[in-house]
């Protein structure tokens, strides 16, 4: 087992334990799902690219209540391009520092880093990836959550955007080919206001 993959097996288990004493599960199930969906976009992608698919939401663990009074108060919910740069560079910070008391390799804490910092937006196609990874994982893990509870707090029209955005900033057509049919049930639960089976 080479040097990288044992660095991998640590921060999957430090995060994923980080993960569970927060009470994230759910994060935890995206998180691992995303690492699942990177493979099968990008078969021969790094372990530096699977660490970053598996922590690129790891600020989720505690997230300041300034950012959800942020999505709630902001036109753009979600996509606020504050809300979303905070999310990915404390991120970023993080998973730097338990790679770090991990003792990876240096120059492997710095391309997580960068991968994570702009996962949310189009930028190199290492990023992409992992974005269209993340972006899967969400239609195939996170829309109950959405449709039961962000619904409620944040109304139908922000859920309705976040679906949309999160479906249009695909950018590789085989993850389009595999979110559309959960992207589409979202949209129609929504309409419907169908949240028990979604």
């Amino acid at each position: 087992m080479g040097e990288n993959q044992k660095i991998y097996e640590k921060v999957e288990n430090y995060v994923s334990n980080l993960f569970i004493q927060a009470g994230k599960e759910r994060v935890l199930i995206h998180s691992r799902r995303t690492v699942f969906w990177l493979l099968k976009l990008m078969p021969d992608a790094d372990e530096a690219l699977k660490i970053a698919a598996l922590a690129h939401d790891i600020e989720r663990i505690s997230p300041p209540p300034a950012l959800e009074r942020m999505v709630a108060g902001s036109a753009k919910g979600w996509m606020d391009p504050e809300f979303l740069h905070r999310h990915s560079t404390k991120g970023a910070d993080i998973i730097a520092e338990v790679m770090s008391r991990l003792e990876a390799d240096p120059e492997m804490i710095e391309r997580v880093k960068f991968l994570v910092a702009g996962h949310e937006f189009s930028g190199t196609k290492d990023q992409n990836m992992l974005k269209d990874a993340d972006s899967v994982s969400y239609f195939e893990n996170n829309i109950e959550e959405f449709l039961q509870l962000r619904v409620k707090t944040f109304g139908k029209e922000k859920v309705r955007a976040k679906f949309k955005w999160m479906y249009s900033r695909i950018t590789s057509e085989k993850a389009k080919r595999i979110a559309e049919p959960w992207y589409q049930r979202a949209l129609a639960q929504l309409e419907k206001g169908d949240i028990q089976s979604a």
